[in-house]
């Protein structure tokens, strides 16, 4: 099997590897083949040296990509409802024009337009330039929020803003998906989508801070500060990912350049080659976008996203929950906002390392997301605020444990080509918007403080979500047993889906 070609943005050449079965026996140490003990000595390197470069970065890109966008919810603390006169429903617009946007069509195509081709371009390109470049972009839209007068310019920089941060987060996913294998992404994945969650986390005590020491300091309200300051910070480390991410294992671009030996560059990719369940000859993107939209278990993946992300729609409302609980000044609000986010991060590591370790995804999902409906059902039945605060720590555990897994199973159940795998999981992000659209109105302002209607329906989506998850993995054991079946006179050992 040769190894995919790229565009000519690629300096130098890909690594030529003509059998990736035997490659290992054909890379020379000291005039010796290398045998397979030095191989997974290899393999081990490759994943220790990615843990400690490619990880912490896309982990900070993507802490202050949410950063970025999460700054809405803290200003509506810091009066930027009053100084942008904001009116009815104008805020819960601001918050979903970033996924959706108005009118819907033409926001669901702004998604369509950079998420799903973003991942096809980004399989001919080198992910060392072009994702950084994204993240500069999105870094200066973010800043010049702090330069809007009004409604109406608002909403033109949340959708630019939406834009300019679509390609990240299923880039970052793929690129991930495209050094670990199955048994490894889990936990990576957990960790990528745990900056999301130390974001909401730690977005309001940094809000607090800046709210309390630059208010109104050279005549900008707090609110527009951390807007500057945030995007200023986001900035350096899009510079800093020039040089910190990798390209594809085949090529030698990128921080591999510098990182890796040619032998674990080799073995890397021979790593990932052999994870996949089934391998495809037609490499096309327009092929793997065929292979994607027929499998239905992309449509499976899909729904259950949607779901996921309706359920923890209470993201953008936290401040806002937690306000209601009646615990003291805005000040005293925002850092209450943090412990269950805290909690939540390092629980989806523990239960990430879990799956991982039993190669099991399912019920590692399932669970959590009941643990979610158990805080929702707390928080629609009483008007105790400690209580209601206490029923938060399980839902945004439960919501946010779960959400990274799912991720990190459609990247292992659809990887027939790397092509489709790419366009699969950006549809399963783009398409998951939906969730991210509807969620910001269940969160009615006449239903403040307990949001009853909306604690209803997290219920009702948290549910869907962990009965889907449950029949995939019904699905996925039946063709386990008919990869089985079918192996039973071959000598080629099958690859299993994990379930």
């Amino acid at each position: 099997m040769t190894s995919k070609k790229h565009t000519s943005i690629y300096h130098e050449p890909p690594l030529q590897i003509d059998d990736i079965k035997t490659a290992k026996y054909d890379v020379e140490n000291d005039g010796q083949p290398i045998m397979d003990e030095n191989w997974q000595r290899l393999s081990r390197s490759v994943v220790r040296k990615l843990d400690m470069t490619l990880i912490p970065m896309v982990w900070l890109l993507y802490m202050f990509n949410y950063l970025d966008r999460n700054n809405i919810a803290s200003s509506k603390l810091n009066n930027i409802e009053k100084d942008l006169k904001l009116t009815g429903d104008d805020f819960n617009t601001a918050v979903s024009v970033l996924n959706a946007g108005l009118p819907l069509l033409i926001s669901w195509c702004r998604y369509m337009v950079m998420q799903i081709p973003s991942n096809m371009i980004l399989t001919r390109v080198r992910p060392s330039l072009y994702i950084p470049i994204w993240v500069l972009v999105w870094s200066c839209i973010s800043a010049a929020t702090a330069a809007v007068q009004n409604f109406g310019q608002l909403i033109a920089l949340r959708i630019l803003l939406g834009i300019a941060e679509a390609p990240f987060f299923p880039g970052a996913y793929y690129l991930l998906s495209c050094w670990y294998t199955k048994k490894e992404l889990g936990l990576r994945i957990a960790i990528l989508y745990s900056g999301l969650v130390v974001a909401t986390a730690v977005s309001g005590l940094i809000a607090a801070g800046v709210f309390a020491r630059l208010d109104n300091a050279r005549g900008l309200a707090g609110w527009k500060w951390l807007y500057i300051i945030e995007g200023a910070i986001s900035f350096v480390l899009g510079l800093i990912a020039i040089v910190i991410l990798p390209d594809f294992p085949e090529s030698t671009t990128g921080s591999q350049k510098w990182l890796l030996t040619e032998d674990e560059r080799i073995v890397a990719l021979e790593r990932i080659q052999a994870d996949q369940i089934a391998q495809e000859s037609n490499r096309s993107i327009w092929y793997g976008l065929k292979l994607a939209i027929s499998d239905y278990r992309t449509w499976a993946f899909v729904f259950m996203l949607i779901c996921n992300h309706a359920a923890y729609g209470f993201n953008y409302f936290y401040p806002a929950i937690v306000k209601g609980f009646g615990f003291g000044s805005n000040t005293v609000t925002l850092l209450c906002t943090a412990p269950p986010y805290l909690l939540g991060a390092i629980l989806s590591f523990v239960i990430s390392w879990s799956s991982d370790r039993k190669n099991e995804r399912a019920l590692h999902i399932a669970l959590p997301m009941c643990t979610a409906i158990v805080g929702f059902i707390i928080s629609v039945s009483t008007i105790n605020g400690p209580a209601r605060y206490v029923a938060s720590f399980l839902y945004v555990t439960g919501c946010f444990a779960a959400n990274g897994l799912v991720y990190s199973w459609a990247a292992g159940v659809l990887s027939q080509t790397s092509e489709k795998k790419a366009v699969a999981t950006s549809m399963i992000n783009v398409i998951a918007q939906l969730g991210n659209i509807m969620s910001p109105y269940f969160f009615r302002g006449r239903d403040e403080p307990r949001y009853a209607l909306a604690m209803i329906l997290l219920i009702a989506f948290a549910s869907l979500s962990a009965i889907t998850c449950v029949f995939l993995k019904w699905e996925l054991r039946r063709a386990n047993r008919r990869i089985a079946d079918e192996s039973v006179n071959s000598q080629v050992t099958p690859r299993f889906f994990t379930t």
